[in-house]
């Protein structure tokens, strides 16, 4: 047979099947990663909107789901001012948290010494219920904006020295003994070999601070007052119970965790795009 015959009847075959195959993965995808999900929500919400229903409780002890939407909705400058308050919070006490962690992971992880002498009171500090030393805080800073980051600060603090150290820890010998080789300095292991080979590592530990600092923030209201002379989520928190407004309560804590799942997701995004192009974890695959 002629090339040119051949050629005319491969032609059609490859032009049937090359447009089902991008519909086809996405939806391979969506059932994969967001089916599950979805249908989880709607049996939760549905089941929670029963129950009251069926069982006759009152909605100052558990509100309905429409009982939440409807509070957020006919208060929601007093929301969105709450939610405003406690991301400008988090996200300083959690940009502290990771220049201050990197850079203390970084001085510990360059001497024995100095690891072994302090990342035992790195510990205690983790240790320490923030209630207990809440009124040295407030002493030190001030009741309001800054005792709250410092709280948001101390909460989001460890899991990124911790995280850091170990993946600063976990350098592959053989290339650590090949840097020795070409003499290179402890410094210039430090920020060509072992900062890179942290950082997915350190990612996780970016990850876990993100939503941390959200309940830092809010922890920080109920035990170092007011935020910036406007009270975030842990004071509307605050009001709302002394008021009995239970699904008031429920709509400022599903915006809590929605913050929280914001600003994982926001690290995940950034890792992806650090790790993206080298590091498995985060390499996009073809399903």
């Amino acid at each position: 047979m002629p090339t040119t015959t051949i050629q005319q009847a491969k032609k059609p075959v490859v032009s049937k099947r090359s447009p089902q195959r991008k519909p086809q993965l996405a939806s391979n995808r969506f059932t994969r990663y967001f089916l599950g999900p979805i249908i989880a929500f709607i049996v939760f919400v549905s089941t929670w909107q029963l129950i009251p229903l069926m069982l006759g409780i009152p909605h100052y002890i558990l509100p309905k789901p429409t009982d939440v939407v409807a509070s957020a909705a006919s208060q929601w400058p007093l929301l969105s001012e709450a939610v405003s308050v406690t991301v400008v919070v988090s996200a300083i006490g959690f940009l502290l948290s990771a220049v201050i962690g990197v850079g203390i992971s970084i001085l510990l992880a360059s001497s024995k010494v100095i690891e072994r002498s302090i990342y035992p009171y790195a510990i205690i500090l983790q240790t320490l219920p923030v209630v207990a030393i809440a009124p040295i805080i407030v002493i030190w800073f001030g009741a309001g904006f800054n005792a709250i980051v410092v709280v948001s600060f101390l909460i989001g603090f460890f899991p990124i020295v911790s995280n850091t150290l170990m993946g600063l820890n976990s350098v592959n010998k053989q290339m650590d003994e090949l840097f020795s080789l070409y003499n290179a300095s402890k410094w210039q292991k430090m920020w060509r070999l072992r900062v890179p080979a942290a950082l997915p590592f350190m990612m996780a530990g970016l990850k876990i601070s993100a939503t941390l600092s959200i309940v830092g923030a809010i922890v920080g209201e109920y035990v170092a007052g007011v935020g910036g002379g406007k009270g975030g989520i842990g004071y509307a928190i605050t009001v709302a119970a002394i008021q009995v407004n239970t699904s008031f309560i429920f709509a400022l804590a599903i915006c809590g965790a929605i913050l929280g799942i914001g600003f994982y997701l926001a690290m995940s995004l950034l890792s992806k795009v650090v790790l993206g192009s080298w590091h498995e974890s985060s390499i996009k695959q073809d399903l």
